[in-house]
C-alpha cells in the first residue's frame, strides 16, 4: 500500500483466490473458464481487473494467486496480457480445492515464512469492483486495523433483501481505537427473504464482501486457536516446503495427500465468526460478488424497460429481463424477469427467480459425460486460439489462430492425423526433420506419431483449418517434447 509519501509499503501483500469451478455463469463460464476469467462486468475480465485495482499500491511480485493445479497455468496465461510486469505475480496451487480457509492457510504459511511480519489482502478474483479510488481509501483503513492485530473486513450496504449474501451486523457506537472502524457483532449465513427484509429495515446489518485484511501471523495464530487440525495439517506442509532436510517439492505426493485430507471449510465459519476480533470497514463503493446472472442487474446499464442487453441482440416488448448474446443474432420477444444467456455450443433460458438451479444443470451435463460443462468452442492459449467448428466419430473440424511469432509446442499425437490449410498468413511447419512454408491456399498433412511444429512468421494473424483423423481425437493425445510456455505432456 503507498504511505503519504507515495511509496509502496514493502510488508503487504495480496492473496487473490481464483478457485472457481465455473458454474454459477454457465453456458457462457466453463470449467476450464470460469467466472473470474470472463469480461462480464467493466473493461477487462474480473480476474485482471482485480489486479490492476492494486497494482501500483502492492506490487505484483506482492501478488499471489491462490488456485488449483489445474487452472495455474491457463490463469498464468490469461494475466499475461497484462504486460511484462505480469510475469512477477506469483502462483500457489492446490493439489485440490478445500474451500477459503485452507486456501488462505496455506498462503500464510508461505507468507510466514518469506515475510513474517507481512499484511495480508485477501480478495475473490471474480468480485466487480467500480471504484478503485474508493476501494483504495477503504483498504488504508483495513490496514490500519490489521496492524494493530485485529481482523479487519469490508461490509457493503444492503440496497435491497438480499437473501444470496450472508450478513454482518456491526455495532457502530464502540470505540475500538482505529477511526472508521466498526466492531462487529456477529456474522450471519444467508437469510430467507424476511429474515433479509429485517436487516435491511435494522440498519445496522451489512452485506459480506469476503474481502480481508490481517497480519499473517494473526490469522495463523486464529486459525491455531479455531481450526487445530487445519492448523495441524499445515505446519505438516510448511514443513515440505521449507525445512532442508525433507522434500522440497509442493508436487510430492505426500503433499498431496496431507492437502487431500484436509476437511473443506470457509474461512467465514472457521474463523470470522468465532473470532473476537474483527473489525469491518463500511465500504463506500458499488461492489457485487457476480453470484449468478441476476447479479448483473446490480452493476450493468438497463435500458428503458429494465432490461439488460449484450451483445448481438435484438429485442422487441421485453421488461426486466437479461440477454446475453455472442456473435450471431439473439432475438427476444415480450420476456418478463428472464434470463437468456447464448454461446455456440449452448443456451441458457431461465426465470430469474430460477436461476441459482443453473448448477443443476452443470451437474446433468458432467453425469452424462457432455464437455459442455468443461469447455467451449473457442479456447485461448498463450499462442492464440483454436475454434472447434465441427466434431464427429473418428474426426474433428478446427480453425487456428497464431499470434505473429508465436508458434505451438513441438509435439506428437499417438492416436490421430491432421491436415493443416491455410487460409491467411503463411505457416512455417515442422515435419520430422523437414522445415519448410505453407502459403495461403496451400496446405501439408501431418502423419499419425509425427513430430512437428505450427509457427507464424509473418506480421499478421496466421489462419488455418485442421482436420483430424483417427480413433481418439481429444485435447489430450499430445505429447508436447519442447514447449516455449512451459506445459508439460
Amino acid at each position: 500500500m503507498a504511505d503519504k509519501g507515495g511509496n509502496i509499503a514493502r510488508d503487504i501483500y495480496a492473496v487473490i483466490l481464483a478457485g472457481g469451478s465455473g458454474t454459477r455463469f454457465w453456458p457462457l463460464s466453463r470449467e476450464t473458464c470460469p467466472k473470474q476469467m470472463l469480461q462480464i462486468a467493466g473493461e477487462d475480465t474480473l480476474i485482471r481487473q482485480t489486479i490492476k485495482r492494486i497494482n501500483g499500491y502492492i506490487p505484483e511480485k506482492n501478488m499471489l494467486i491462490v488456485t488449483t493445479e489445474d487452472k495455474a497455468q491457463d490463469l498464468r496465461f490469461h494475466i499475461g496480457s497484462l504486460g511484462p510486469s505480469a510475469k512477477e505475480v506469483q502462483f500457489l496451487s492446490e493439489p485440490v480445492g478445500r474451500n477459503t480457509a485452507p486456501a488462505i492457510g496455506l498462503a500464510a504459511i508461505h507468507l510466514n515464512q518469506i515475510s513474517p511480519s507481512s499484511i495480508m489482502v485477501v480478495m475473490p478474483s471474480d468480485h466487480a469492483i467500480s471504484d478503485k479510488e474508493r476501494f483504495l481509501n477503504g483498504l488504508e483503513l483495513a490496514i490500519r486495523g490489521a496492524r494493530e492485530d485485529y481482523l479487519a473486513t469490508f461490509g457493503i450496504k444492503p440496497t435491497h433483501p438480499e437473501t444470496g449474501y450472508g450478513y454482518i451486523k456491526a455495532n457502530e457506537s464502540e470505540s475500538v481505537g482505529v477511526e472508521g472502524l466498526f466492531k462487529v457483532v456477529r456474522f450471519v449465513e444467508k437469510p430467507d427473504l424476511q429474515t433479509a427484509k429485517t436487516y435491511l429495515a435494522n440498519g445496522s446489518y451489512y452485506w459480506n464482501s469476503g474481502i480481508f485484511v490481517w497480519k499473517t501471523s494473526k490469522i495463523l495464530s486464529e486459525i491455531e486457536r479455531h481450526l487445530p487440525t487445519l492448523y495441524k495439517t499445515l505446519k505438516e506442509i510448511e514443513s515440505l516446503f521449507f525445512k532442508p532436510d525433507k522434500l522440497n517439492n509442493p508436487k510430492t505426493q505426500l503433499l498431496n495427500n496431507l492437502y487431500c485430507c484436509i476437511e473443506p471449510i470457509s474461512i467465514d465459519y472457521g474463523i470470522m465468526e468465532r473470532s473476537e476480533d474483527v473489525l469491518m470497514v463500511p465500504a463506500t463503493f458499488r461492489w457485487s460478488d457476480l453470484g449468478s446472472w441476476t447479479a448483473l442487474d446490480e452493476i450493468q446499464e438497463k435500458d428503458q424497460h429494465g432490461n439488460i442487453l449484450l451483445g448481438n441482440t435484438i429485442d422487441i416488448g421485453s421488461q426486466d429481463s437479461i440477454v446475453f448474446a455472442g456473435e450471431r443474432v439473439l432475438a427476444t420477444i415480450g420476456l418478463r424477469d428472464m434470463v437468456v444467456a447464448d454461446t455456440p455450443d449452448a443456451t441458457l433460458i431461465a426465470p430469474k427467480e430460477k436461476i441459482q438451479e443453473v448448477r443443476q444443470v452443470v451437474d446433468i451435463l458432467k453425469k452424462n459425460g457432455r464437455e459442455e460443462h468443461l469447455i467451449h468452442r473457442t479456447v485461448e492459449r498463450p499462442w492464440g486460439s483454436y475454434t472447434v467448428l465441427e466434431k464427429g466419430l473418428g474426426y474433428k473440424i478446427k480453425r487456428i489462430s497464431l499470434k505473429p511469432g508465436a508458434r505451438l509446442s513441438l509435439q506428437r499425437h499417438r492416436c490421430r492425423s491432421e491436415h493443416w490449410v491455410v487460409v491467411s498468413g503463411t505457416a512455417k511447419v515442422t515435419r520430422e526433420h523437414e522445415v519448410y512454408l505453407v502459403h495461403t491456399n496451400e496446405s501439408t498433412f501431418i502423419p499419425v506419431n509425427g513430430k512437428h511444429r505450427l509457427e507464424n512468421p509473418g506480421s499478421d494473424v496466421l489462419q488455418i483449418i485442421e482436420v483430424q483423423n483417427g480413433e481418439y481425437v481429444e485435447e489430450d493425445d499430445i505429447e508436447r517434447i519442447v514447449d516455449d510456455y512451459g506445459r508439460s505432456s
